[in-house]
């Protein structure tokens, strides 16, 4: 590699770490703030962080399971499908009151997994943050290196490299 590519590839290196990192950092932000202005806590019979503020990765993980589980609570463990399924049956059956007390029930699991899929939303989001972080650290850590080779490195091809004898022809 010559030594202009090298110190040019560690140059766009470092700017390219620098601006991953200060982009994860400000995904990291945003997604913090926006999640603490929503005022949400988590559950106090989650078994994860209860009482918790959701501002974080895994407070948002941890409300969403606890979500899941009052709303399997609420429909004794029926999902969404196996809800629509008899709300089906009983409208067919005439029972009218049955099948909108098993719609409300439908629609609470709705909401519930709407409100866990926004969360594991944030999740994500905190992860890919966290891993563009680190991609441009190891890209600063890249870029370090090329200008150490570049600096380390012979303007002239063929030139002894410092410390080394010159091979006599």
């Amino acid at each position: 590699m010559k030594n202009s590519t090298a110190k040019l590839a560690g140059l766009l290196s470092i700017i390219a770490g620098i601006v991953f990192i200060v982009a994860g950092a400000v995904t990291w932000a945003l997604i913090t703030s926006n999640l603490t202005e929503q005022n949400i806590t988590v559950a106090e019979d989650s078994s994860m962080l209860p009482g918790d503020e959701v501002n974080g990765p895994f407070s948002a993980f941890a409300q969403a399971q606890i979500i899941n589980e009052h709303a399997l609570s609420a429909t004794e463990g029926k999902t969404y499908a196996e809800l629509g399924a008899e709300v089906r049956a009983a409208e067919e059956a005439g029972d009218t009151a049955l099948a909108e007390e098993l719609q409300g029930q439908r629609t609470t699991v709705m909401n519930a997994s709407f409100l866990r899929a926004s969360l594991f939303t944030s999740v994500v989001a905190y992860g890919v943050a966290a891993l563009v972080v680190g991609l441009g650290a190891l890209l600063l850590i890249f870029g370090a290196a090329f200008n150490s080779l570049a600096k380390a490195a012979p303007a002239v091809a063929g030139a002894p490299v410092r410390g080394e004898v010159p091979a006599r022809v």
